[in-house]
């Protein structure tokens, strides 16, 4: 959706400093219009809404039935320069609006109440201009117009910096992990074995000793596996950082504003300044001497 930014600025300066702004914050130049109604001449721009009085009807465009809104703008318009940006989205509205405020836009509320003082106080001291006073002041501000005029010569200046930015990183995360292995043992195992032999020999004094009730026993015994862990400090990871130089060239470009002064001779339109004849003539100057 189509919105309209206005902002006021007090001096040329500022408005061409932030028509630049503008315009490196990505806003098209033929989205901008920037003029001096001091002077009542457009500057700069794609469109010229100025009539009878321009300014005002372009307020009136603007605010629609809202008059007191849009005269107010227009008596603080006429007093300074004027900068208009014809955004194409509500986003890029609010960045020309925060740009404009940002280079000195003025306050247009504030602006008109101080307006309004002044014309009050110049009414109670009887000093209000009569007709004639207004057409005398009208000429003189034409007069003035016409042999006071100026060009502001802008000129972009390039400053180079330094800023920290992260590139990259290395980051290092522990976990366990658990893998199977395998030990290989040889076990020894005892049996105990019961034999009976058949046997058919006298009995002896020692067999006649044993001749009684008791018990043998004969353990048997075996080898188990036994299983012990041992941690131990195989490997140690550590971070650090170097740190290198690089040399790098910066180019970009910067604007300025470049004056081109052409003389007017009304009376020789045609005839360039080199080219004239009687340029090198001594007695050019001397009217009784010079050759018509």
């Amino acid at each position: 959706m189509a919105q309209t930014v206005i902002g006021i600025f007090e001096k040329g300066i500022d408005a061409q400093t932030a028509v630049q702004k503008l315009e490196s914050n990505k806003i098209p130049s033929d989205h901008i219009d920037i003029s001096n109604q001091t002077t009542n001449e457009q500057v700069r721009g794609t469109s010229d809404r100025r009539e009878s009085d321009g300014v005002s009807n372009f307020f009136s465009s603007l605010f629609g039935s809202d008059k007191d809104e849009s005269r107010k703008y227009a008596d603080v318009a006429r007093k300074g320069w004027v900068v208009t940006v014809h955004a194409d989205s509500k986003q890029e509205a609010q960045r020309a609006a925060e740009t404009l405020d940002t280079c000195g836009a003025v306050d247009v509320d504030e602006r008109a109440s101080q307006m309004r003082s002044g014309a009050s106080t110049a009414t109670a001291t009887g000093t209000t201009p009569t007709g004639d006073m207004h057409e005398r002041r009208d000429l003189k501000d034409k007069r003035d117009m016409n042999t006071n005029q100026s060009i502001p010569i802008m000129e972009e200046r390039m400053n180079v910096g330094k800023r920290e930015v992260e590139t990259g990183g290395v980051r290092l995360r522990s976990r366990i992990i658990e893998r199977p292995v395998e030990e290989h043992l040889r076990l020894r195992e005892e049996h105990v074995n019961v034999q009976r032999n058949a046997v058919n020999r006298p009995a002896t004094e020692k067999d006649f000793a044993n001749f009684k009730e008791g018990n043998i026993e004969m353990k048997e015994h075996a080898e188990v596996p036994v299983v012990n862990k041992e941690a131990r400090v195989v490997e140690e990871v550590r971070l650090n950082k170097e740190q290198t130089q690089r040399d790098e060239t910066v180019r970009g470009t910067v604007r300025k504003t470049d004056v081109e002064v052409d003389k007017m001779n009304p009376k020789n339109k045609n005839i360039r300044p080199e080219d004239d004849p009687r340029r090198n003539d001594p007695n050019r100057n001397d009217p009784t001497k010079r050759n018509l």
